[in-house]
């Protein structure tokens, strides 16, 4: 199958293409798709809440990573959370910094911007 041909199957309308993030093992793990849409100046616990409505999930570290690397220019510039909650700290979140790839945590109750993904398990 090509690429087109892929991207034709498991695309929706403004969805776009992030890459493959891999396993811990090292193995492709699964295809990350940005969906359309964003919200911003909302908490952590808003912003999730915003994802699970638009059929999707916040991204994690890695995988904001992947989309500061492939998508960038979808993203407007600035804070951004992510799904992961600060291990050491409960009241902190992690986010990502669209406008020069910085990650860093932020009091969940800080209003940022937010983006929803979807995964395709790879099998």
């Amino acid at each position: 199958m090509s690429k087109a041909q892929w991207i034709e199957k498991n695309l929706k309308d403004g969805e776009h293409y992030a890459g493959i993030i891999l396993g811990k093992d090292g193995s492709p793990d699964h295809h990350l798709i940005l969906l359309p849409g964003e919200t911003e100046s909302v908490t952590w616990a808003k912003a999730k809440e915003w994802a699970a409505g638009a059929a999707g999930e916040l991204p994690t570290r890695r995988e904001q990573s992947l989309l500061f690397a492939n998508l960038k220019e979808r993203f407007q510039p600035g804070w951004h959370w992510s799904s992961e909650q600060h291990a050491a700290n409960s009241d902190y979140a992690w986010c990502q910094n669209f406008t020069n790839g910085l990650q860093d945590y932020d009091y969940k109750t800080s209003k940022l911007r937010a983006r929803a993904v979807r995964r395709l398990i790879i099998q």
